[in-house]
């Protein structure tokens, strides 16, 4: 396709340049040239295509960068990449040293606000507007939050906030009746019902001009007016629940609609206070097969642009993912007592043939993992065996509800954490590195994560057993293709695996790093370094006989794990080989301890030596600053 202005639009001044009624043309451009770019290389499609007249009507009356637009989230914001400069490295985006999918205020200007995790717009937007105005600047701050962002509890303490103190903050509401998944919840079925608010509006300004228009009565008249006014508001506007928490509400509106949506926001850039614009869009606009299947392409591996056919890579083994949504469902089978919950992530966490097969016991409770963790806790005192499947980076937010609400009653939660490591393409925000930190912690809490498909199903069994609060942790991506047994089996808690023996060294490897130690091994073994191999299995609690005895009697120890080296699987080793006393050195391989980019995982592997090759070249080279040193005191435990 052969575009009229997108081409040169470098920045909002060059778009600002486009004629007013021609707008259209550039939002059939950027559509166009969004699915063409992420139809070769993957990325979030739906969300963005729908945002595609907000951003351009954003961009074309507001001043930015000097005004400030805090999106939520992020997967709206592939438009506002695009004509922000960032047009020409756009193929790069989620890509190794490209650019990220999400927000990043240290990528450019125009990205005011770090963000791809929901529910942070309103807050950061109100910080930055109390900010200006305590400088005594004058800058407008918009926060542009989907309306599934409306589940999260911070945005709605954002709203409560603003409402409160009255800053002169634009909160476009971008409804379009999906998060990943369709929207659940009171505030979704609201929304729907708020759509007589425009005619209330209407009705208001006709009355009003009416009334300004009688001589010498207008005015006395508009005052004995406002409680007819306020009476028809109850009428027209079902629940007034932002009008009474402080602010103007204008909409809803179509969204796709360039001439009303530049309308309305130029209306509402004039209000003093904190105005609410509520815009109705389609996820995928502009694109009939995201249109039609708008879970499906919200986030894409590569497709065919005219057919929306997804290529197909080669068969591999089944995912972490789908594996636990079959056992779950296996399990619920038996025991009627297991219900599933997750934070608006049915497909993603790998519930939704649960859902399916168990409507009555699957709860998506929205964007709300605090509320998901209080949840299942209060499940869980009344006998049910709740599991909570949130991703690792997600669970991070209802920390406090872990610790205060599930340990401190010894609640039997199990907490089933997809994407655990190195995540890919989402980058920073996504990467799951922190939950063998602080979960771990925790008083009471069993962590354990699984070296293969196989050994998970037998994992959740175990924790479905036991009666206190357990963690179960698993990467991202597809299984090592082992065969699964066809009967679940309780693992002995604390316990570790020893897969293979060896004379000079131990390596205690966890979750994923098992099968790439035992390759590394396998290779060490032509350098004449013998390696024992354990598969870790729990972080918590350690198998600490089997630890000692290792540290004890090999030349030195190594770990592994897909986790952050600060306070990790590594350190736990080294603090309990320093409570026991035991000199032992150690090689600790893990994450580092700094903010990990975007990219595919094996090259992320590779960077930070999580690979084959890596583990072997740190072990080797380890292996040459320390010589043998025999040791004889725990007893051996490995030919036990």
């Amino acid at each position: 396709m052969e575009y009229q202005y997108l081409n040169r639009i470098d920045s909002p001044a060059d778009l600002r340049k486009v004629p007013r009624e021609d707008l259209p043309i550039v939002a059939e451009e950027l559509r166009d040239y969004m699915v063409s770019v992420i139809s070769k290389i993957g990325g979030h499609l739906a969300s963005s295509l729908g945002a595609v007249e907000l951003t351009l009507a954003l961009h074309y009356l507001f001043d930015t960068p000097r005004d400030k637009i805090v999106w939520d989230v992020g997967h709206q914001a592939y438009g506002h990449k695009i004509i922000t400069g960032r047009r020409d490295r756009f193929p790069t985006i989620r890509q190794y040293g490209g650019i990220s999918g999400f927000p990043v205020r240290d990528e450019s200007p125009y990205d005011t606000f770090n963000v791809a995790h929901a529910g942070t717009a309103i807050s950061g937007a109100l910080g930055m507007a109390v900010a200006r105005d305590l400088k005594g600047e004058n800058f407008h701050v918009v926060a542009v939050v989907g309306d599934a962002g409306l589940t999260t509890g911070v945005e709605l303490e954002g709203i409560n906030n603003l409402g409160t103190l009255k800053k002169k903050v634009l909160v476009i509401l971008n409804d379009n009746k999906m998060s990943i998944s369709p929207n659940v919840g009171a505030f979704a079925g609201y929304l729907n019902r708020i759509v007589h608010g425009q005619a209330y509006h209407r009705l208001r300004e006709e009355a009003e001009k009416m009334i300004r228009s009688v001589p010498r009565l207008g005015s006395r008249l508009l005052k004995l007016s406002q409680d007819l006014f306020e009476t028809a508001k109850s009428v027209l506007i079902p629940g007034l629940v932002f009008e009474e928490l402080g602010f103007e509400y204008l909409g809803p509106i179509n969204g796709h609609n360039l001439p009303e949506v530049l309308d309305v926001l130029s209306k509402a850039k004039q209000r003093p206070g904190p105005v609410m614009v509520h815009i109705v869009t389609q996820k995928g606009k502009g694109y009939g097969h995201a249109e039609q299947l708008p879970v499906k392409y919200h986030g894409v591996t590569p497709f065919d642009f005219s057919t929306g056919a997804f290529h197909k890579g080669p068969v591999a083994a089944p995912s972490y993912t789908s594996v636990f949504g079959k056992a779950i469902c296996q399990l619920a089978e038996k025991d009627p007592r297991v219900v599933g919950i997750t934070a608006a992530m049915t497909e993603g966490t790998g519930l939704d043939e649960f859902s399916k097969k168990f409507p009555d016991r699957f709860f998506d409770v929205g964007i709300a993992e605090q509320h998901a963790v209080t949840f299942a806790t209060g499940l869980a005192c009344e006998g049910m065996r709740p599991v909570c499947a949130i991703y690792s980076t997600f669970l991070q937010r209802a920390f406090d509800q872990v610790m205060h609400d599930t340990c401190l009653m010894r609640s039997p939660v199990t907490f089933v954490l997809d994407r655990g490591g190195l995540v890919g393409a989402d980058g920073p925000t996504h990467h799951g590195l922190y939950d063998l930190v602080y979960l771990p912690a925790l008083p009471g809490m069993v962590a354990m994560a699984p070296k293969d498909e196989n050994e998970l199903r037998h994992m959740l069994y175990t924790s479905l057993n036991l009666g206190g609060p357990v963690a179960l942790r698993y990467p991202r991506g597809n299984g090592i293709g082992v065969a699964q047994d066809p009967e679940f089996k309780a693992l002995e808690i604390g316990k570790a695996e020893i897969m293979r023996e060896g004379s000079d060294i131990g390596i205690v490897a966890l979750g994923s790093m098992v099968y790439p130690c035992m390759e590394a091994a396998e290779r060490l073994e032509g350098l004449g370094i013998h390696a024992t191999v354990i598969n870790a299995r729990f972080v918590k609690p350690l198998d600490e006989e089997l630890i000692c005895c290792l540290a004890s009697e090999k030349q030195f120890l190594v770990t592994a794990e897909e986790g952050t080296e600060a306070g990790g699987f590594g350190s736990a080793v080294a603090t309990l080989l320093q409570d026991k006393k035991i000199p032992a050195s150690m090689l600790r391989i893990a994450v580092p301890d700094r903010i990990i980019p975007h990219g595919a995982p094996n090259l992320l592997y590779a960077k930070y030596g999580l690979d084959v090759d890596g583990i072997f070249e740190k072990i080797k080279d380890f292996a040459h600053e320390y010589p043998a040193r025999p040791k004889a005191r725990y007893t051996s435990l490995l030919r036990s």
